[in-house]
């Protein structure tokens, strides 16, 4: 009976799933990109998946993004790809997980592809900045995301913007502790507008990466007071009514575009990182099947 259960959900979650991941191939990821950028959008690419241990699973994933980053130059897809560091080797050490990247990195800076380091949780932020700012001093082209959702965000985002780093800001959507992170959603938006500032105030080439109204403006406004290169960036699926209005306010959009197999525990953290993305993804469902 449970696993009938279960099976039921799965199939569910895949329906809810398939509306913001492109699917299970590189060629799927590659199409959804063109169509981004057809629709005037940017593209970030990820490959599902994290902790990561075995040797070899490491290998492949590395080699799927080496073979994704040179795609993207075959395609003529305008964007980058996105790397989680437990994909690439954070589980067995910093310095496996560094020479991964670099060598993705390596690729992208031959194509002129941007490279980001997602954020995972909070047990691998401090490896993460390190990972981070170690690979930012031989590439441009690099981002990490940060959380709003955690209490020590606002002092690495003092350090990382001393540094000259290139942030996207996110909710956060990983179940953390008391703590360590905010956990009301009144508290968790504050800390987004608090750190959106900083950004304006302090940063350039950032990312300002939530499906949130109220968040996008505040950006929308700081931007008017502060003159800055930022970017929007939203799952593909989710507010398609909106992308096309920032557009045309000639503000810059990315879809960040996830595929693969391994789509069952980023859905589910998608899901639970704020009940609202059912209600924003059935909003942006109903809007593209409109007759």
């Amino acid at each position: 009976m449970e696993s009938h259960e279960s099976t039921l959900m799965e199939k569910f979650l895949f329906g809810i799933a398939k509306q913001w991941i492109a699917g299970d191939t590189m060629k799927e990821a590659l199409d959804s990109a063109r169509a981004a950028n057809k629709n005037g959008m940017g593209a970030i690419i990820n490959r599902l998946g994290e902790h990561m241990t075995s040797k070899g699973q490491i290998e492949d994933t590395v080699d799927e993004y080496l073979t994704l980053v040179a795609s993207l130059r075959r395609f003529k897809v305008s964007g980058g790809i996105s790397v989680k560091p437990t994909q690439v080797g954070m589980s067995k050490s910093i310095q496996d997980c560094t020479d991964n990247l670099a060598r993705i990195i390596d690729k992208a800076s031959a194509s002129q592809s941007f490279v980001w380091i997602d954020m995972e949780s909070s047990e691998h932020t401090d490896d993460t900045i390190k990972v981070y700012l170690s690979l930012f001093e031989r590439y441009e082209r690099l981002g990490m995301a940060i959380q709003a959702n955690l209490k020590r965000t606002e002092q690495d985002l003092k350090m990382l913007l001393e540094h000259g780093a290139k942030i996207r800001l996110v909710k956060g959507a990983y179940r953390e502790s008391k703590k360590t992170a905010y956990k009301t959603r009144h508290e968790v938006d504050e800390n987004y507008k608090r750190l959106a500032s900083m950004l304006f105030a302090d940063g350039n080439e950032f990312a300002i990466a939530t499906h949130d109204s109220k968040m996008i403006d505040v950006a929308v406004n700081l931007s008017k007071k502060y003159e800055r290169k930022f970017e929007f960036q939203m799952l593909k699926g989710i507010r398609d009514e909106l992308k096309p209005v920032l557009i045309k306010g000639g503000f810059t959009v990315s879809e960040y575009i996830p595929y693969g197999t391994n789509w069952l525990p980023y859905s589910i953290r998608r899901l639970k990182e704020r009940k609202r993305n059912i209600l924003l993804l059935g909003s942006s469902f109903l809007h593209s099947h409109r007759v």
